[in-house]
């Protein structure tokens, strides 16, 4: 068993950037690259691509992502976990395998499954955000069970180059190859804890090298065009040092540390995941040099029995349009345009969604006194049961060009089809990690 183990983190979210990841396969001598690539929604339209071309459903960046990446981990000999198998982890892995044929790369690659339990759901079972029965919501598409780290433990021992998977929490990503290494029992808890700590605080990516700190002026943050992304150095005893690659903008400091640490964390005593229900108010920080903070303590107690599933179902169409007012009575102008449309509209749409962009579109109020607006975005909003109706809203929008107030300009209109989503329980048993191999 090793000592001590590197992993980078060489993506936060779907969208993310795909040249920090390369730096860290090129520059940091990693054991292992994590791309954390899938969110709650992003599972859910992965399943509505995959119900549209059954060998889709993975990633939209996958392809992309490892045509960049795979030359430089086959060169350094870093082994790749990534949850960009979304709805589809066997079709991820299959694509991956082609990419690497086409690259003349020898790899194997592991596609970890068992996350999809729509088969499985009660949908008269009450959502946990609503109280409701899910099927009140609307038709249901996706199920997806937060799966923990064993699936990915399990296709490491099978000598892998690559981990794909669908819905793992985003610890796990990390903690499975901690498991692996170390040698950890999955039921000492406090390594649990240790571990999923250190996960949490690589899982965002750029967040703690200073992206979702920077506040300019009072958290300024040096070189943000050429954000690095973090790794951490991860001790067998579930101490870590977290970094990023020497020369790559952001920062990585206490304050930066501490704001990840407590992201998305409702209870730092209860920290639930499908591994450990972790404890972050033991861990302590500290800065040892520039650009490095050494993590310890954080500790568990036994994971939970059942696993949060998320769901997605069909919302709803959600119709928009946009257009602009500038110079003097902007703002008059553009309610005088809201007022127009909502009356023509009325019939189709018992309520719309009025916004001022600038004034009052993101906290639905204006905060204290402010001057006239030169120049306002005027947005209208409202959601159908079919796209032709949500249509509507955009044409109406863009009709006051010639039928509205004076001086409207840059019309945007567009219509998207809105996946929701709910979250229920589903008993741990009724779940189990699937691992399939792939050899190029």
């Amino acid at each position: 068993m090793k000592e001590q183990i590197r992993i980078g983190c060489g993506a936060g979210f779907s969208g993310d950037r795909l040249e920090p990841a390369l730096v860290l396969a090129e520059k940091s001598e990693l054991d292992y690259l994590v791309l954390e690539c899938l969110a709650e929604r992003t599972i859910a339209l992965a399943q509505k691509r995959r119900l549209q071309d059954p060998a889709k459903g993975y990633d939209p960046l996958l392809e992309r992502r490892i045509r960049m990446l795979l030359p430089a981990l086959k060169k350094n000999n870093i082994k790749l976990i990534t949850n960009m198998g979304a709805a589809n982890p066997g079709g991820g892995a299959a694509r991956i395998i082609e990419i690497a044929k086409e690259l003349k790369l020898n790899i194997k690659v592991a596609a970890v499954g068992g996350d999809d339990v729509f088969d499985r759901i009660d949908p008269q079972q009450n959502a946990m955000e609503t109280g409701e029965p899910m099927a009140n919501s609307g038709r249901l598409i996706s199920a997806n069970a937060y799966m923990g780290a064993d699936g990915i433990v399990a296709a490491l021992q099978t000598g892998v180059d690559i981990v794909i998977t669908g819905r793992v929490a985003d610890p796990s990503l990390f903690l499975g190859p901690m498991i692996y290494e170390f040698g950890w029992s999955t039921k000492d808890y406090d390594l649990m804890g240790k571990g999923t700590v250190t996960g949490h605080l690589l899982e965002c990516a750029g967040q703690i090298t200073g992206g979702y700190f920077a506040d300019p002026g009072k958290k300024d943050v040096p070189g943000m065009a050429t954000l690095g992304h973090p790794f951490a150095d991860v001790f067998k005893d579930g101490t870590a040092v977290i970094s990023k690659v020497a020369g790559t903008g952001g920062v990585i400091n206490l304050r930066t540390a501490k704001e990840q640490l407590l992201y998305e964390v409702i209870n730092p005593h209860a920290y639930y995941t499908p591994d450990v229900i972790a404890d972050f108010t033991t861990v302590r920080l500290k800065e040892t040099a520039a650009d490095q903070v050494r993590v310890e303590g954080g500790s568990g107690r036994e994971k939970p029995p059942t696993y949060k599933v998320s769901v997605g179902y069909q919302a709803f169409y959600l119709g928009e349009g946009e257009i602009s007012y500038a110079g003097s009575n902007a703002l008059g102008r553009a309610e005088l345009a809201a007022e127009i449309t909502s009356e023509r509209l009325k019939k189709q749409f018992p309520a719309v969604q009025v916004d001022y962009i600038g004034i009052s579109s993101a906290h639905r109020a204006a905060f204290g006194e402010h001057p006239e607006p030169y120049e306002i975005r005027l947005r209208i909003a409202g959601k159908a049961d079919d796209p032709e109706t949500a249509a509507l809203i955009g044409e109406e929008v863009e009709a006051l060009y010639t039928n509205g107030p004076a001086g409207g300009g840059g019309v945007r209109k567009q219509v998207n089809e809105v996946i929701g989503i709910i979250s229920t329980l589903l008993d741990r048993d009724s779940a189990k990690a699937t691992v399939k191999l792939y050899q190029s």
